[in-house]
């Protein structure tokens, strides 16, 4: 879709095509079928971006990353790059103590929606069909008053004049390939950091997955992870007054939060499995902060390179999952075989770290005839290959 279509899809000949595809509930099964019938009223363009947005409606809407995303506008590449709600709110209560605040690479308006419910915000973005989107969806959310699009290539200019900047570079080429280092984001990360100096209080999303040999020092900036009902989502770099620890996890809808100054990890113990088996939330292992909450749970490591922790009892916590373990035993696939059987097991899962074993084929294979749910974790223990089995979580 160009600028010109989604103008015309915005009109009320628009507005009546994208009612009536919304109306045909489309999927991308269906999605031919929906679009010769649109085309036999609309012309082509309109008839396709109306179509389009139908879908991409009901996308948003199943992912839960907007409440109002029956009203919005998105494209493909868009959605999927675009901040969730439930996140976007959450950073943005960082830039409270803050005024204007300048949205960089702005997209559809993920986190200008957010920004924008307290403050006024200047959104920035190259593309004037991505500005035209943040504005409408601005609409949407009743902010359209605080928030005034900019188009800007912030590759050849600098940011507006802010209190406070946010920027979340595009993580994907032209062609849609996704880019693996932040020398590659558009802008690059090293350009984004640079920004500080005209504006000391400066966030930057990258990617969940980055190198942390290219992340600034410790005591320069804080790179907090984000995890959203268990699935790691986001990273966030905060500069400035904006920084408040070195490494930082942070667990959604709840907000719990684990952080650290950035000093050396506390030594934590390893040994041989107790009655419960910790799974650490997949935040708190990106920012290696594993041994941080072994201290805070009173638990041993099973190996020192695998991020599974133990005790003789759980203790509630929202930064992992807890299992009762069952059995343990050094792995022998005849005796785990066995001693499932042993158990009346019925519905097997196997989870691993630190194992090559095929998790989906060893379930079909230790599936039993009985009643019984059991969970198997693959993993080391002190250097041996184990298989705990376990209830739960």
């Amino acid at each position: 879709m160009d600028l010109a279509t989604f103008r015309d899809l915005l009109r009320p000949r628009g507005q009546e095509a994208l009612a009536e595809a919304v109306a045909l509930a489309p999927t991308e099964a269906t999605a031919l079928a929906c679009l010769t019938r649109l085309r036999r009223r609309y012309p082509p363009a309109l008839a396709a971006a109306a179509l389009d947005q139908a879908l991409l409606r009901a996308r948003a809407a199943a992912r839960g990353k907007f409440a109002r995303a029956e009203r919005m506008y998105f494209t493909r590449e868009g959605l999927e790059q675009a901040t969730g709600e439930t996140i976007a709110r959450y950073r943005a209560r960082r830039y409270a103590p803050f005024g204007v605040v300048a949205d960089l690479a702005c997209g559809l308006g993920g986190d200008a929606l957010a920004l924008a419910a307290e403050h006024p915000v200047l959104a920035v973005d190259r593309d004037p069909l991505r500005l035209a989107l943040a504005r409408e969806n601005a609409r949407a959310y009743g902010v359209a008053a605080r928030l005034q699009p900019v188009l800007a290539d912030l590759a050849t200019l600098p940011p507006p004049r802010a209190d406070s900047l946010f920027c979340d570079p595009a993580r994907r080429t032209a062609t849609g390939r996704r880019v693996f280092t932040t020398r590659d984001y558009r802008p690059p990360l090293g350009l984004v950091v640079g920004w500080r100096e005209r504006v000391p209080a400066l966030g930057v999303k990258i990617s969940p997955g980055v190198d942390y040999a290219e992340l600034p020092p410790a005591d320069e900036g804080e790179v907090e992870f984000i995890a959203e009902r268990g699935e790691l989502k986001e990273a966030v770099l905060w500069f400035g007054p904006l920084r408040t620890a070195a490494r930082r996890a942070t667990l959604l809808p709840g907000g719990d939060t684990l952080a650290t100054d950035g000093g050396p990890p506390p030594t934590v113990a390893c040994a041989p499995p107790g009655r419960a088996l910790y799974e650490p939330d997949p935040a708190v292992i990106r920012a290696h902060l594993v041994e941080d909450l072994a201290v805070r749970l009173g638990a041993a490591k099973l190996d020192p390179e695998i991020a599974y922790l133990t005790a003789d009892a759980a203790v509630p916590t929202p930064f992992a999952r807890a299992y009762a373990i069952e059995a343990a035993l050094p792995f022998s696939l005849k005796r785990l075989a066995a001693r499932l059987r042993d158990l009346d097991a019925g519905e097997v899962t196997v989870k691993k770290r630190g194992s090559p074993l095929d998790t989906d084929a060893l379930a079909r294979r230790l599936r039993g005839t009985g009643t019984r749910p059991w969970t198997v974790v693959l993993t080391q223990v002190l250097g041996r290959p184990y298989a705990l089995i376990c209830r739960g979580p």
